[in-house]
């Protein structure tokens, strides 16, 4: 893990991060979505400031990760859904737990109490990483939705959070 970087995500960064998201959506595992958005669609509907890049020592891009807010009410002003996207050859190295711990110190400066996502349950590799993370495995969801890409079946989601012991 030495060897990588954890940085601000920029514009300059969108080819290569649309480029890792879409390498997570061919693989079948990692969303529902089978396409990667434009970046002007997902610069839009990310926070600027909890958005981070994994680069290696030529600074090429290995992973991200990025928050969207889970709603707009006021009560849950300290809630965002994350995700986490490594290069696949790059996995392995500590990208990912890098990204996530990037992330936790830059939610809970900024008072975030609680990270959330859904994880396939087929993905041993992100639950893993997770669970190492400091996340817990909160449920289920079951038959949460149609997924288009692996033929319009149904996908359960084990919904994973972690609340921050810092942050109340």
């Amino acid at each position: 893990m030495s060897d990588i970087t954890i940085r601000p995500m920029t514009a300059d960064d969108g080819i290569a991060v649309l480029a890792i998201y879409q390498a997570g959506l061919d693989a079948g595992n990692a969303s529902f979505e089978v396409t990667a958005p434009t970046w002007a669609v997902f610069d839009a509907g990310r926070l600027p400031e909890h958005r981070h890049v994994a680069v290696d020592p030529g600074g090429i891009v290995l992973g991200w990760v990025a928050v969207s807010a889970v709603s707009a009410r006021q009560v849950y002003a300290g809630v965002v859904e994350h995700s986490v996207y490594v290069d696949p050859a790059a996995q392995g190295r500590g990208a990912g737990r890098a990204l996530l711990d990037a992330l936790i110190t830059s939610t809970e400066t900024a008072g975030i109490w609680t990270i959330q996502s859904g994880v396939f349950p087929e993905n041993a590799a992100s639950r893993a990483l997770h669970r190492a993370a400091g996340f817990r495995e909160v449920g289920i969801r079951e038959r949460i939705g149609r997924h288009a890409g692996q033929g319009n079946r149904w996908r359960d989601v084990v919904f994973v959070e972690r609340r921050s012991p810092h942050v109340s």
